[in-house]
């Protein structure tokens, strides 16, 4: 599996636009066959920040993702509306790793 967590700092005179920009990009990359999970959260701190969580089964699908028409004119939109290049942590995960629970923290039911 790979796992992305990509920090993306907003102009606020931009917000508006980014929000819509990242609304249809992330609908676009939800229907692609190899991601597993894609969301854009907003910082409770507020200040503009944003992190997008995003998992693609593999390698091939993470390919196809950044070569897909619509992430192209994500790479080439999103510039218009940060105030700073983005930062990313990318990992390729070994075979059988996955989402987890959290062991500190059980759910009240």
């Amino acid at each position: 599996m790979i796992f992305i967590v990509i920090s993306i700092d907003v102009r606020p005179d931009r917000r508006d636009a980014f929000l819509e920009g990242i609304r249809r990009y992330s609908a676009q990359v939800r229907e692609e066959p190899g991601n597993l999970h894609f969301t854009c959260y907003e910082s409770v701190e507020g200040g503009d920040e944003y992190v997008v969580v995003a998992n693609y089964r593999d390698q091939a699908a993470g390919e196809a993702h950044v070569s897909s028409a619509h992430a192209q004119w994500f790479f080439g939109w999103l510039p218009s509306v940060v105030a700073r290049v983005p930062k990313i942590v990318y990992q390729e995960l070994p075979a059988g790793v996955d989402w987890s629970e959290m062991g500190e923290v059980a759910a009240h039911m």
